[in-house]
């Protein structure tokens, strides 16, 4: 089964760590998802920019309206995401666990992925 890790957290926090701070934190991630990839349990992993650079397309109304920033105001942004092949949940949360040593604060928001193949049926 494959999860995604979706990585949220203050990023007035994160955004104001220093390069040395920032390089700290990226290198204890790195020792992780090297194991990780070694097992061949770690798929994509996406850093994302901050919320400044983010565009919005509002889809529920007609035309739709496309805005500068973030989806919504919140106290933690999404920062990135991990995709995982795990065995169980279990498995899964224990790794997360893991990653929040390495990283602290914020939170981590598990979900099964359900693949989609657009035309195939059986997906």
């Amino acid at each position: 089964m494959q999860y995604a890790i979706l990585c949220y957290h203050d990023e007035n926090v994160t955004c104001a760590w220093t390069k040395e701070q920032d390089d700290a934190v990226m290198a204890k991630l790195g020792v992780v998802q090297e194991r990780l990839m070694r097992e061949g349990k770690l798929g994509p992993v996406a850093r994302l920019l901050p919320t400044t650079a983010a565009t919005t397309l509002r889809k529920d109304r007609e035309p739709p309206l496309v805005i500068d920033g973030p989806f919504a105001e919140t106290k933690e942004q999404l920062l990135g995401f991990y995709v995982l092949d795990c065995a169980s949940l279990d498995e899964v949360l224990d790794i997360a666990k893991e990653l929040g040593r390495a990283n602290p604060g914020g939170a981590y928001e598990i979900r099964p992925i359900g693949l989609f193949f657009p035309g195939k049926t059986g997906s």
